[in-house]
């Protein structure tokens, strides 16, 4: 782990300027993340359609001082766990990808806690309780306002199940493609809504609506297919060859049960094959229609939830995005800022640089710059590392496409 006093040692600062610069200087931090936000949109190339990608990440912490740390789940170990969690959201088109909002997650103890909100700092607009739907959809509201150019809005289960998000997005005009649980219920047929008539004089008088079509899950659609269901497409090349995948439309209903009403969906529905030979499954909701939208495109949308994680990934692990020891909300927001400006520069030398070196990295990018403070090889020592270790990822890269 990292922390102030390390970081100034290295790097030569003061380290009560540096501390102060972190935890209570009074810049902005919201303006520069909506200023990284606007230029990750204006440089981004527009060669596919950009998706405005959300996704959770969370960090193990210990003790409990810690802004919004509490026992809950964490994607990062995979189970309940004393953790900090976050809202991200990334720009992606294509391979390129950046970071341009987030939000921290504040469990209901932090926010019924006056005492400890004012001890980390906490804004008092900022205490009221939030789900994750709550901060994600906060996050697309700042963005549209913010003037960034998008063409749709990705996400994962969690986002997916809950019809009302996708509702949301929906009625302010935005495509969206969002992966969805096995068991999501769902219907062939457009289903009436009806009281169910009273089968006894015992029991309470029946008074909800219910479907009066027969209802199953998504993986029970699953196996009704038969091979002339599937078509093959080919979406994307990858590190690790082209990523060839068998895919199913269908149009459907489900029933909004906040709203109790029913609501048309397209769902798409992946089949891949992994290293064991066997069939993996992704199942996602889309407002698209096939008569707007080819196959084809669809599939890339689907495809593009890959990038918000690997962008996360690397902004933790090679531009320490997990790596505070700070406690307080201010000093939480200003290096979440600091890094999202970070991952902008290093998308920018990336596309730079990607007509002569278009596997550049951001762990090259960030040993060139060390290099460069440092000094601690010449610098045709140091290009010829980075060559070396692209020529390897490009023999890796072919290898994979010798076996597609």
């Amino acid at each position: 782990m990292r922390n102030i006093e390390s970081i100034s040692e290295e790097v030569g600062a003061n380290y009560h300027q540096m501390q102060h610069f972190i935890t209570e200087s009074n810049w902005d931090h919201r303006a520069l993340i909506d200023q990284v936000a606007q230029e990750v949109s204006r440089v981004l190339p527009k060669r596919k359609l950009t998706g405005l990608i959300i996704d959770e990440s969370g960090w193990v912490k210990k003790g409990d001082h810690s802004v919004g740390v509490g026992h809950q789940y964490c994607g990062n170990v995979g189970k309940l766990s004393n953790s900090q969690v976050a809202v991200f959201t990334c720009l992606s088109n294509g391979d390129f990808a950046s970071m341009v909002d987030a939000r921290l997650y504040l469990p209901k103890a932090w926010c019924d806690d006056k005492a400890r909100c004012d001890k980390a700092g906490i804004p008092v607009a900022h205490r009221t309780f939030k789900t994750k739907l709550d901060l994600a959809l906060e996050i697309i509201h700042q963005q549209v306002a913010n003037g960034l150019s998008f063409d749709f809005i990705g996400g994962d289960g969690y986002y997916g199940n809950d019809a009302d998000f996708a509702s949301s997005i929906d009625s302010l005009g935005y495509l969206y493609m969002l992966d969805i649980h096995k068991d999501q219920k769902i219907y062939l047929e457009r289903p009436d809504l009806a009281v169910p008539e009273r089968k006894s004089n015992r029991g309470r008088e029946p008074k909800r609506l219910k479907a009066t079509t027969e209802e199953l899950s998504v993986s029970k659609y699953l196996q009704t297919l038969g091979d002339q269901d599937w078509q093959r497409i080919r979406v994307r090349n990858t590190a690790k060859g082209v990523l060839v995948a068998d895919y199913h439309f269908v149009k459907l209903w489900i029933i909004n049960a906040s709203k109790m009403q029913v609501e048309r969906r397209l769902l798409v529905i992946r089949k891949t094959k992994t290293k064991e030979g066997k069939d993996e499954i992704k199942y996602s909701f889309t407002n698209a229609n096939l008569e707007q939208y080819t196959e084809q495109g669809l599939a890339y949308m689907q495809a593009q939830r890959f990038f918000v994680e690997h962008a996360i990934k690397e902004s933790k692990q090679i531009l320490g995005l997990d790596q505070f020891q700070t406690r307080k909300w201010l000093a939480w927001q200003h290096q979440v800022a600091l890094n999202f400006l970070v991952s902008s520069f290093v998308l920018k030398e990336k596309l730079h640089c990607f007509d002569d070196l278009p596997l550049l990295s951001a762990r090259d990018i960030k040993e060139f710059i060390t290099f460069k403070l440092y000094k601690q090889m010449t610098e045709e020592q140091m290009i010829d590392r980075i060559y070396a270790r692209h020529l390897k990822r490009q023999r890796d890269i072919n290898y994979s496409y010798s076996r597609t």
